[in-house]
């Protein structure tokens, strides 16, 4: 797929005067109004065909009309690369190390890692640290325990600071339901506080979707002693 025809006109709707509006499917044949929206991002990213091959698809990022969206120069799509989907995905494409963030190149970062952003506001999940190029896009469940549905759910991922993405990946840490850390007795308690971990940290808004994830993510962390 291409920033062309359809995609072009809905990608720039708003230079052309036109307006979006979204609506959900409620039965056969009837649908309901929701709310007009504006789009205010776009990235490609690499899913399925209909056939079941890969394909460059390209994820369209909403708001609704009027709503404030702060400015972050380093998420810009508008970067000379986008005009060849290709390109992108091949600078793109996770090295077996990057596949827990997908995503992490700075060029045309990819909507994974937009939709993380986006989706914990702009900062560290934890510790509301919010320098963009520093935090890392990281799978709850792995890579490679995910299917290929999970792996592009940006419900199986959270923004974190390179410390916790560092623990949580290796399952040094977890998080309750409630949001609350959970230190692995793995490594002692005066080497976490070494780190700047205290273990009274939290996660204030978790989904019930980022909660289901988590519930396996701490069946590998329960087995830690």
């Amino acid at each position: 797929m291409q920033f062309t025809r359809g995609n072009l006109a809905l990608r720039d709707h708003k230079q052309k005067g036109k307006r979006v509006f979204l609506f959900e499917a409620v039965s056969r044949g009837y649908v309901k109004f929701v709310s007009e929206v504006e789009v205010f991002d776009a990235d490609y990213f690499e899913t399925h065909d209909s056939s079941g091959g890969m394909r460059i698809g390209i994820k369209f990022f909403f708001k609704r009309a009027g709503a404030h969206i702060p400015l972050y120069p380093e998420l810009s799509t508008e970067s000379p690369v986008l005009t060849d989907p290709q390109v992108c995905l091949e600078l793109n494409r996770p090295t077996v190390t990057e596949r827990k963030g997908l995503v992490t190149s700075r060029v045309g970062q990819g909507a994974y890692r937009k939709g993380i952003i986006h989706r914990w506001e702009y900062k560290c999940a934890v510790t509301g640290f919010d320098k963009l190029d520093v935090l890392i896009a990281s799978h709850i469940v792995p890579w490679a325990k995910s299917t290929d549905e999970e792996r592009l759910d940006i419900h199986n991922g959270i923004l974190l600071s390179p410390t916790y993405d560092a623990l949580f990946d290796r399952s040094l840490i977890s998080f309750e339901n409630n949001g609350n850390i959970i230190l692995s007795d793995a490594i002692d308690y005066e080497a976490y506080k070494k780190i700047g971990v205290s273990g009274t940290e939290r996660i204030a808004n978790l989904s019930r979707y980022n909660i289901e994830y988590l519930e396996r993510h701490r069946l590998n962390f329960e087995h830690k002693t």
